[in-house]
């Protein structure tokens, strides 16, 4: 075959995904998801992720999803268009058979010599025919071809397998969000009750002439500054379950059975890092990216044999009468063979600048493979980090939050024996607002963990390779 061979590119050289060697994440002491999480590169990714959180409506949202999801059901046709459109190609590699027959009515001029053996001027004319054709595929146009739309159906391939991983990505995410939410909902409505009692203290302390209006007017601000804060939760929560309902494939008037909170969730201790001359391979964003390349590497091939001489080989057998009942008598039969071969000779630089064309296309995928290997390498790199990060979060949001509740708690013991004047209002005031804010930093805390952890699933493959039904593509 003319043109390139396609070669595999080599992984690339990289020791690891951090400029310093990676550690366990670090602890926080009695407080919820404050685990250290561990980086273990011998431990390999399961088809089914997301059981780490070890969630069983989440795993039943995530299957159900899967399977009514309409944009992994497009993929799947997509899919099949590609498959069939290389099984349409290679019947190029067999001769094309087809049969015909004709019936007519003539009348030959008296002027002329008549057509028939008997001379008649009028006659009718039965020819049953069989034609065979045959193209050659001497330089490989045809093998070509066909390479090039199979690197496209394995592309279609892995787009399937990405879509999988991206949707229950983000499923996982949006049910994060939700736990998230719900935990924020939770809190700003105790603390609203809090401080609706704060307010009634206050006002006591008013009818005992212990507080002033100034005072009342103060705690009643912030109650209503602190309900200020509790619908638009609410409406983010309204707007997360519709995200759910929807890729699930459904509509926003059906209610989801599956309800999501943090509790419920756990974080996984060990988490797998891939060798980074794996992630190439694991990567279906990458693995794209590569038949890309094979395609535009096929194509100059087919660009290149179309310079050269193309051959052709046909045949027909068939029979001619004059009367339906002598269409298979002997000496009614015919056939002929031919071939011709046809070579460009002039086509104006037609095929010169579609053959640089095709090989400038293959410069431009090769560069885009190497963006997606950099971008693959990125995307974990980024995610390591954040989770680092995240545990540190945690930790300082923790200690905050539990200085923040043994302030406010002491302001408000101070407040409730009596000690209410200007100073104390204000004290009270401020420890209400920095621990309303400690809280919520700390659901948000837990909450990042859990997502940094599933997007570290989904940078390094998502385990795709481990699912029956998408191994056979590796």
């Amino acid at each position: 075959m003319v043109g390139p061979n396609f070669k595999k590119p080599a992984a690339p050289v990289a020791g690891g995904y951090t400029t310093s060697p990676l550690s366990a994440t670090s602890s926080a002491a009695n407080v919820a998801d404050g685990e250290a999480q561990h980086f273990i590169r011998k431990i390999d990714i399961p088809g089914e992720w997301w059981a780490v959180f070890r969630s069983q409506p989440l795993n039943d949202l995530i299957e159900r999803s899967l399977g009514a999801n309409h944009d992994i059901k497009a993929a799947q046709a997509a899919l099949k268009v590609a498959r069939e459109n290389v099984l349409a190609q290679r019947g190029a590699f067999y001769p094309t058979v087809s049969g015909t027959f004709s019936a007519s009515r003539h009348k030959t001029s008296q002027e002329i010599s008549p057509a028939t053996a008997s001379g008649a001027l009028y006659y009718s004319l039965y020819t049953p025919q069989v034609s065979v054709s045959y193209v050659p595929d001497v330089f490989g146009l045809n093998r070509r071809t066909v390479e090039s739309l199979q690197a496209q159906a394995d592309q279609a391939s892995f787009a399937l397998i990405a879509s999988y991983i991206t949707l229950s990505s983000n499923v996982v995410a949006a049910a994060i969000q939700e736990a998230s939410l719900r935990a924020q909902i939770d809190t700003t409505r105790q603390l609203i009750a809090n401080s609706s009692n704060l307010v009634q203290v206050v006002r006591n302390q008013l009818a005992k002439h212990a507080a002033t209006q100034a005072d009342l007017a103060a705690q009643e601000s912030q109650l209503a500054q602190l309900t200020a804060t509790l619908p638009p939760l609410l409406k983010q929560l309204a707007q997360q379950r519709d995200l759910l309902t929807a890729l699930s494939g459904g509509f926003p008037n059906q209610e989801l059975a599956e309800k999501f909170e943090l509790a419920d969730l756990r974080l996984p201790r060990e988490l797998p890092v891939s060798l980074p001359s794996r992630l190439v391979e694991q990567r279906p964003d990458v693995r794209q990216a590569e038949e890309n390349m094979h395609s535009a590497s096929a194509l100059i091939g087919v660009a290149v044999a179309n310079r050269f001489p193309s051959f052709n080989l046909t045949g027909d057998a068939g029979t001619m009468a004059l009367t339906a009942a002598k269409m298979f008598s002997a000496g009614a039969g015919f056939w002929d063979l031919g071939a011709s071969v046809t070579q460009p000779i002039f086509q104006g630089g037609t095929l010169l600048h579609r053959e640089r064309a095709a090989r400038a296309a293959y410069v431009e995928a090769a560069e885009q493979y190497r963006t997606a290997v950099v971008t693959a390498f990125q995307n974990v790199a980024d995610t390591l980090n954040a989770l680092q990060h995240d545990a540190d979060a945690l930790k300082s949001t923790a200690a905050a939050a539990d200085a923040a509740k043994v302030t406010l708690d002491l302001t408000r013991r101070q407040m409730e024996m009596g000690g209410v004047g200007e100073t104390s209002q204000l004290a009270l005031l401020n420890a209400q607002q920095t621990y309303q804010q400690a809280l919520l930093n700390l659901i948000q805390a837990r909450a990042n963990r859990y997502a940094d952890t599933a997007a570290l699933f989904q940078a390094l493959g998502g385990g795709w390779w481990n699912r029956a039904d998408f191994a056979r593509n590796d």
